[in-house]
């Protein structure tokens, strides 16, 4: 303990402080000797930098918790990681001081939490892993530009939603006519065969590969033309208004900019 205070510039009487309030997991003990390791040492290092940067103790032991609660990867435990993956999203790994540095001011506990649930960001040991690189830095701009963490994180989820409903329609598209023969041929096999198996995966991964630029293209495609109805639509109604509210002239020249 004496040794992990020294390295981590603290006292001994700190460290036991950190202990009682679990700031830093237990020590592996060997009979009456506790040894600690550099994951402890990365622990009291994030600590200090978070101190340091304003966040109380109350307020690091609930980000730590939630830390902790997106270490479990779903996909892993179910045996998901051969399946092929349709994203070509660039993950990005951060310490906990980097992301708070990052989103200055906006990595609350509630936000943190949120954006593990969502599944923008996992743990992985000491450091934090962001799935995608362009989310990572859209929601910085958003936040830049004066956009609250909280409401980028609820436009996130909302858009989930969304888009998980557009991936369940081209994923219909694909099981129901273009996999079906695939899906077909692996129920008539009699058992988990793994040369079969490694086939009817290697089909799915090509037929994957051949639709995603397809399928990118037919909702970029849509999207865009989504957003200039919802644009052109707003802008009518704030210049309708504006004629409304105006006298005389100028409601001629907003009629002029309202026509289609």
């Amino acid at each position: 303990m004496g040794e992990l205070a020294d390295k981590a510039g603290i006292t001994v009487r700190t460290l036991r402080f950190y202990r009682e309030r679990k700031l830093i997991p237990p020590p592996r003990r060997e009979g009456r000797i506790a040894w600690y390791g550099e994951h402890h040492l990365a622990r009291l290092r994030t600590i200090g930098a978070l101190l340091e940067r304003g966040h109380t103790l109350g307020g690091i032991a609930e980000l730590i918790a939630a830390f902790e609660s997106g270490r479990r990867d779903v996909g892993e435990l179910l045996g998901l990681d051969g399946m092929p993956s349709w994203s070509e999203e660039t993950p990005v790994r951060l310490t906990p001081e980097a992301l708070a540095d990052y989103f200055e001011g906006e990595v609350t506990p509630e936000n943190l939490s949120t954006s593990l649930d969502i599944g923008y960001l996992r743990v992985d040991g000491d450091e934090i892993v962001h799935v995608s690189r362009r989310l990572l830095d859209a929601s910085h701009t958003l936040v830049e530009r004066g956009v609250p963490l909280a409401a980028v994180l609820a436009a996130g989820r909302e858009l989930r939603f969304h888009v998980d409903a557009i991936a369940e329609t081209f994923t219909e598209l694909l099981r129901t006519h273009i996999l079906a023969d695939v899906m077909a041929e692996a129920a008539d096999c009699p058992g988990p065969d793994a040369e079969h198996t490694a086939e009817h995966t290697a089909r799915i991964s090509e037929t994957v590969e051949r639709l995603r630029p397809l399928t990118k293209a037919v909702v970029d495609a849509e999207l865009s033309m989504a957003m200039d109805r919802r644009i052109r639509e707003g802008v009518e109604a704030w210049l309708r208004e504006r004629a409304g509210d105006d006298a005389g002239g100028g409601a001629g020249t907003a009629g002029q900019w309202a026509e289609p």
